[in-house]
């Protein structure tokens, strides 16, 4: 049986996680850790744990705690305010619990969340990308409207799921979106609504063992349709991205394609994804192959994908005062 943690029972990803967990073929006991004993995720669970949020002072003090307590054979990052932590702490925690944290290096984390740096980051190893420069940058900002035109697509450096992200088409809209605000990037649109695809690759041993690309429909920022398909070019692209970064297990790219049919990535996650469990239902299940490689020492076999159409839907679930009372309780 192995004791598998994940944390952000509360966030998409974290519940997605468990969900991925849960359809796997391994046998499993999922300790689920929140600090809202109403999430959803903690009552799917084997066991629980309430935490501080990331940024509260006491929230390694309790992390170790709960290592200590659960013993855990590996440890799955289910937010991104917790990835900085956890990549500091890796190497430490991993060798004090024995256990597997799989998370990338502070590096990577870093790139991953500055869409500039990641930009930067493209041009870096030459990897095609939408142009990108600083809002506070008002000559390239300049530079950049003379030379790609409208339209163009402000965002905040660091942020998730489409939030303060907004399409200009014209000098005047520019104007006014960029009015007060700082932190930004300007890109260049990276390609049509209907051109946008999601992709999920397992970096390990310095090479890529798997990976997956997705066509996909947004709505508020989230995956609500993704599509497979046969996609070598993009593949490749992922590919050459997944070398360039190196990280360490699952990584989330997300890239639109241009009028020419050129991929251009316009943002990285360095964890697993939003989609993770939609992938599961095309036959790749990331968090399985990643928990058999760790720990059970398994070669990961690219798996054969399903043909075919996942849609996302809402769902509903009754919890009693009991079932609410009872989470982190022994």
């Amino acid at each position: 049986m192995m004791r598998i943690i994940v944390t952000g029972a509360g966030a998409v990803l974290g519940q997605g996680i468990i969900k991925s967990l849960r359809s796997s073929t391994l046998p499993l006991h999922i300790v689920a850790l929140d600090p809202n004993p109403l999430s959803a995720g903690l009552h799917w669970a084997d066991s629980s744990h309430l935490i501080p949020m990331a940024t509260d002072a006491d929230y390694e003090n309790r992390i170790e705690s709960i290592l200590e307590i659960e013993q855990p054979d590996a440890v799955l990052v289910g937010t991104d305010v917790e990835l900085a932590i956890f990549a500091k702490k890796r190497a430490e925690w991993e060798a004090r619990y024995n256990t597997h944290i799989l998370v990338s290096a502070e590096n990577v984390i870093e790139i991953a969340d500055d869409k500039y740096q990641t930009a930067q980051f493209l041009e870096k190893h030459g990897l095609s990308n939408p142009k990108s420069v600083r809002g506070e940058d008002t000559q390239a900002l300049r530079q950049l409207v003379e030379e790609i035109g409208f339209p163009l697509i402000v965002k905040p450096r660091r942020g998730a799921r489409a939030v303060g992200v907004s399409k200009v088409n014209s000098q005047s809209e520019l104007d006014e979106t960029m009015k007060g605000r700082h932190g930004l990037v300007v890109q260049q649109m990276a390609g049509a609504d209907d051109q946008e695809y999601t992709a999920g690759v397992l970096y390990f041993d310095d090479k890529v063992q798997a990976s997956i690309v997705l066509r996909r429909d947004l709505r508020d920022g989230n995956t609500y349709r993704a599509y497979s398909g046969d996609f070598p070019d993009y593949e490749k692209y992922v590919h050459e991205l997944a070398h360039a970064l190196k990280p360490y297990g699952p990584t989330n790219f997300q890239f639109r394609v241009d009028a020419h049919g050129v991929p251009r990535l316009f943002e990285i996650n360095a964890r697993f994804s939003g989609t993770t469990p939609m992938r599961a239902l095309f036959g790749f299940n990331e968090v399985e192959l990643c928990l058999r490689k760790l720990i059970m020492g398994e070669d990961i076999s690219p798996p054969s994908i399903r043909h075919g159409t996942v849609i996302r839907f809402l769902e509903e679930q009754f919890l009693d005062a009991g079932q609410i009372a009872a989470v982190g309780q022994p």
